[in-house]
């Protein structure tokens, strides 16, 4: 059987003790500050990144991977004819990151046609570790020798199981950075309102709730979470991009409501934290 070899992108926030035990591959996308350009993860991590964002005079961009990112790093891992590739990518609804990954796929086709049936793939119809997440459970798979079909079969279900809410501060990053999606029913905003939001089937964001105070944003999340795990026992993997003390609120509510077998933490990067900004929390849950 070959080698299965998983890629991903850098808006998965896996944190890089994870990517390094597991030899996930990692495609970084950029953050622009005015001419100043960073690589997600690689020349700029989290905690700089949100210094810059509160003290930057403008908002910062971000840009994708080109095509011939992906392409190169499909031909290094290809040119062994025993390795078979993943390559699982941000939302297509919310970036044109699938996109250069499929065109990058045509590309190295062009050159040999056996590399179609050795790549695959995957849009996530997620961000941050929503499908974070799924990267690391389909490197932990391809190590213990699942087959490629049965690893994309747990990508599947993953999708299908999977939910997740989280709370923002404001939506002025969503909405400048284009990336609102259905959300924008929230965009009129009173005084101290914590929009809820989640990403739907589709891979697109949309709002779930608005409440009045942290207190009752919290206390909803975990309201919503009831819905589909009440009397399950559950994972939860929690992101958060400055505000610790939120997340763990919502983790200590979590606890209470649920049995918990187990509970990871991320820090939101700098192309989500671009677009959700620093007062972000997301919580991802999935029954075991």
């Amino acid at each position: 059987m070959g080698k299965i070899r998983i890629v991903t992108d850098s808006t998965g926030d896996i944190p890089r003790e994870l990517r390094e035990q597991y030899d996930i591959r990692m495609v970084p996308l950029k953050v622009h500050f005015g001419d100043q350009m960073y690589m997600d993860s690689i020349t700029i991590e989290p905690a700089q990144f949100y210094e810059l964002l509160v003290t930057s005079e403008k908002l910062p961009t971000t840009s994708q991977p080109s095509p011939l990112d992906f392409s190169e790093l499909y031909k290094e891992l290809l040119a062994d004819p025993d390795t078979e590739i993943i390559s699982i990518h941000l939302s297509a609804a919310m970036s044109g990151t699938y996109q250069s990954a499929m065109l990058a796929k045509s590309m190295i086709e062009d050159l040999d046609a056996s590399y179609e049936d050795r790549l695959t793939i995957v849009d996530s119809k997620s961000a941050s570790y929503g499908f974070g997440q799924m990267v690391v459970m389909a490197a932990r798979l391809a190590e213990q020798g699942t087959s490629k079909d049965g690893i994309l079969e747990a990508i599947t279900r993953f999708q299908q199981e999977r939910k997740l809410y989280f709370l923002v501060d404001t939506l002025k990053f969503l909405q400048k950075g284009g990336r609102i999606g259905k959300a924008s029913a929230v965009l009129g905003t009173l005084l101290n309102v914590k929009p809820i939001l989640s990403i739907d089937a589709e891979g697109e964001v949309y709002a779930v709730d608005k409440v009045r105070g942290q207190k009752k944003a919290v206390s909803r999340v975990v309201e919503l979470f009831k819905k589909d795990f009440e009397g399950k026992r559950i994972h939860i993997a929690a992101g958060y991009a400055t505000e610790r003390s939120v997340m763990e609120d919502v983790i200590a509510q979590m606890r209470e409501q649920f049995d918990v077998a187990s509970v990871e933490y991320t820090t939101i990067g700098s192309v989500i934290g671009t677009h959700v900004g620093p007062g972000v929390v997301a919580i991802f849950v999935t029954p075991i």
